[in-house]
C-alpha cells in the first residue's frame, strides 16, 4: 500500500537529515583537520620511526574502504565490550579517515615549497616548528586551500555510507522515507538535491578562495 505523501512532513524530515549529514561533516573537518596536522608534523619531520608509523597510518585509511572502517569501529567496540552509538563510530571513523587524506593533501602542499626557504629559515637559527609556523605552513596556505575544501565535499558525499551502520544522516532518512511512500525515485532526487545544496555552495567557496589567494601573485 503506498502511503499519501505528506510534503511538509517529507521536506520536515529531509531538513533533519540534511542537519545531520551537516553536523556530522563540520566535526569531522575540523577534528580531521586537527588530527591531520599532528600526524602532517610527523610525516615530514627527522624522526624516522615517526615517519614510518604515520605513512603506515595514511596507507591504512587511503587503502580500506571507508565502510568497511566503519564496521570495524562500531563493531568491533561492541567486542571489547564497548557498545558505542551509530553517531559515535560514525564521528570516529571519518575523523581518522579525514585526517589521513588531508595530511597527505597538506604534505604535498608543503614538500611543493621551493627547498631555498627551508634553506633560508635555517639560517636565521630557526627550529623545525618554527620554521613550518612563520615561513613553511603560510606559503603551503595558499596551495592547500583549494584541494582542503574540495575534500571537504568529499567528507559530505561520504557520510553517506553512515548510513549503514545506522546514522541517520539523509542518505538514512530518504531510505526510509522511500520505503514508507514506494516513490524511491522521487523520494532519492530529493536527497540527490540535498546532497548538491550541501556540497555546491563549498565547490564555489573553494573557487572563490582559489582566485582570491592566487590573484595577489
Amino acid at each position: 500500500m503506498i502511503v499519501d505523501l505528506n510534503w511538509s512532513a517529507l521536506l520536515s524530515a529531509l531538513a533533519g537529515g540534511m542537519l545531520s549529514t551537516l553536523e556530522l561533516s563540520a566535526l569531522a573537518f575540523v577534528l580531521g583537520g586537527t588530527a591531520g596536522l599532528i600526524v602532517l608534523f610527523a610525516r615530514v619531520g627527522k624522526n624516522k620511526v615517526l615517519r614510518k608509523l604515520t605513512i603506515g597510518y595514511i596507507e591504512i585509511f587511503q587503502n580500506t574502504p571507508l565502510l568497511m572502517q566503519l564496521f570495524l569501529i562500531f563493531f568491533g567496540a561492541s567486542m571489547f565490550g564497548d557498545d558505542i552509538s551509530s553517531w559515535t563510530a560514525a564521528a570516529i571513523g571519518l575523523t581518522l579517515y579525514t585526517s589521513a587524506y588531508l595530511a597527505e593533501v597538506w604534505r604535498g602542499c608543503v614538500q611543493a615549497i621551493a627547498r631555498g626557504q627551508w634553506e633560508a629559515s635555517s639560517s636565521l637559527a630557526m627550529g623545525y616548528f618554527q620554521q613550518m609556523r612563520h615561513v613553511i605552513l603560510p606559503q603551503a596556505l595558499r596551495l592547500s586551500i583549494a584541494p582542503t575544501v574540495g575534500f571537504s565535499v568529499q567528507i559530505v558525499k561520504g557520510t553517506a555510507v553512515a548510513s549503514i551502520i545506522g546514522f541517520n544522516d539523509l542518505a538514512k532518512v530518504g531510505s526510509m522515507l522511500a520505503n514508507a511512500t514506494f516513490r524511491p525515485f522521487l523520494i532519492y532526487g530529493l536527497v540527490a538535491i540535498g546532497y548538491f545544496l550541501l556540497c555546491y555552495p563549498l565547490s564555489l567557496f573553494a573557487k572563490y578562495l582559489e582566485k582570491k589567494l592566487y590573484a595577489t601573485r
